[in-house]
């Protein structure tokens, strides 16, 4: 063999070497970071771990939603109308946020029925349109009432 050969082999041989060292990283770290999804029927049949950040969306039930003035938490109840998950945060809701819509919550899973949230995002439909677009709409005598 001669040194060229050899050299290109070397090169080649640290080159994968490095490659998979960065792959290995990279995975360990995504593993660490991802937030998984679920819905409250998914949430009932897998095994969390409570050390982990989840999300879980649905639709916040009707007549769920409650503010306690003195210790300053939000609670509701998250269905996909077959299971439930109760949710307690503390923050501020979004404007969006209304019982019967759609909501994500991201937090910590005490159980699989109870949630301690860190961030609500209320979601809303394709249909959704800002209040100031509307009004500018309205002035041009183009908006449409459904």
């Amino acid at each position: 063999m001669s040194n060229k050969v050899k050299k290109r082999l070397i090169i080649i041989l640290l080159s994968a070497l490095v490659l998979i060292i960065a792959t290995l990283l990279i995975t360990m770290n995504l593993r660490d970071n991802i937030i998984y999804f679920y819905s409250p029927t998914e949430l009932q049949l897998t095994n969390i771990d409570k050390k982990n950040i989840i999300r879980v969306g649905g639709l916040v039930k009707e007549d769920s939603y409650k503010y306690d003035d003195k210790t300053k938490i939000y609670s509701f109840i998250i269905t996909d109308r077959s299971n439930e998950v109760d949710v307690s945060f503390v923050g501020i809701m979004p404007n969006l946020f209304a019982e019967n819509k759609g909501v994500v919550v991201e937090g910590l899973a005490i159980d699989k029925a109870n949630i301690t949230a860190i961030k609500v995002l209320a979601k809303h439909d394709e249909n959704y349109m800002p209040p100031e677009v509307i009004e500018a709409l309205k002035k041009e005598g183009q908006w449409q009432e459904e």
